[in-house]
């Protein structure tokens, strides 16, 4: 099997999609864009090796968005589209180059494993060839004034999309001899080297996410796919004891006690992992974070939510929404109720309208009712892809 590169380029600003954060590290159903870009390729059994050209300017927003992921250090990238390839290539060139080469935009995430398939097989018979969708819609031309001056014949027409796959030395000569150029993919790059270029028919949900709409299609198109939908409930309580705060959903609380715990003891976001954690069928809270272990004396609760959050992602699923529900005469959750939904929905990776926090008392009953100690249910709801067998 060839060796293969795919070099996912991310370098752009996304000016047209607006907002201070690059449209490629924005969350689409729970990950960020580039992370669902990125895992398309790194788990396709015929790519060799994943890296990613980025603006340097925008480091950290890459290091968290791809954290976990087995990548080679990115690249940086060149002030066009076409120089941030040409640094790619480069940089693969100094590594000892591959046989192949796949060059897909960052923000096209919802690149499916039979496309990128292929484009690698048209490979064998063409020293070029890139994923396209044939157009459907009638086609205008507008004069000057915006009317319309005549009907566009669609036969022939097609939408180049991405991956676009190049034999490696053949692509990295052409960027080389044509720097500079501008060209607008690197189909067009091949096309004025001259050598061929094959069309590759794929899956037209290959979507860029360009403005804030194709964004919310992508999200749409990816819980459509998600049709497993499974609900976990979660349960957990904390006595009081000396202290003068509590930890409850991820925000320290001033109270007149602390929580009891072998952790920080964060009543709200045990109940919660333990939700996530049921509804994937991964056993509970003290199956992952042994309160023997004195790794997780005094640990942060955020961080057994985010593992919980993880094993959803790695089951290529996503969370939906999550209900947590405090049951305590004190303190009063309503005044911390909005950074509560902020701060889980920060630490899930979701929208805050997928978070609800609500208290609710006893009426003095029992030992929350006597202020012994705090108690929290959670529900989470969260949906995977189809197993094989159900599809």
């Amino acid at each position: 099997m060839p060796s293969c590169l795919a070099l996912i380029v991310a370098a752009g600003s996304g000016s047209r999609f607006g907002g201070d954060m690059p449209k490629q590290y924005l969350s689409l159903a729970g990950q960020p864009v580039l992370a669902r870009t990125v895992a398309a390729f790194q788990n396709h059994p015929e790519v060799t090796a994943v890296r990613v050209v980025i603006n340097p300017a925008h480091r950290d927003l890459y290091e968290e968005a791809v954290a976990g992921l087995d990548l080679l250090p990115p690249v940086a990238g060149g002030a066009a589209r076409q120089d941030s390839v040409r640094n790619g290539l480069e940089a693969a060139a100094a590594d000892g180059g591959y046989d192949l080469v796949l060059i897909h935009d960052a923000a096209r995430p919802l690149v499916d494993a039979a496309s990128i398939s292929a484009v690698i097989k048209a490979l064998a018979e063409v020293p070029a060839a890139l994923a396209a969708a044939s157009v459907s819609d009638t086609l205008k031309r507008a004069d000057q004034d915006g009317a319309v001056a005549a009907t566009v014949d669609r036969t022939a027409l097609w939408r180049a999309l991405t991956p676009q796959g190049f034999r490696f030395p053949d692509i990295l000569k052409a960027h080389r001899d044509l720097a500079g150029q501008e060209l607008t993919d690197d189909a067009a790059v091949a096309e004025k080297a001259g050598f061929p270029v094959r069309l590759v028919p794929t899956n037209p949900d290959n979507l860029k996410v360009t403005h804030a709409e194709d964004l919310a299609r992508a999200e749409k198109i990816i819980m459509n796919d998600l049709g497993d939908v499974r609900v976990g409930h979660g349960y957990d309580v904390h006595k009081f004891t000396e202290g003068d705060h509590i930890v409850l959903c991820g925000l320290k609380v001033p109270h007149t006690h602390k929580l009891e715990g072998h952790s920080d003891a964060d009543v709200g976001l045990h109940a919660l992992t333990d939700a996530i954690l049921g509804a994937i069928s991964a056993g509970d809270i003290g199956s992952h974070f042994p309160p023997t272990d004195e790794r997780w004396r005094g640990a942060d609760s955020g961080k057994f939510l985010q593992h919980a959050a993880s094993l959803v992602k790695a089951k290529g699923g996503a969370i939906a929404h999550c209900d947590i529900t405090v049951i305590c005469e004190r303190p009063k959750v309503g005044p911390h109720r909005e950074a509560m939904v902020a701060r889980v929905a920060d630490l899930l990776g979701i929208a805050p309208d997928r978070v609800s926090v609500k208290a609710t008392t006893t009426e003095g009953l029992g030992f929350t009712g006597r202020r012994e100690g705090i108690a929290a249910m959670a529900t989470c709801t969260v949906r995977l892809p189809w197993p094989a067998s159900k599809a």
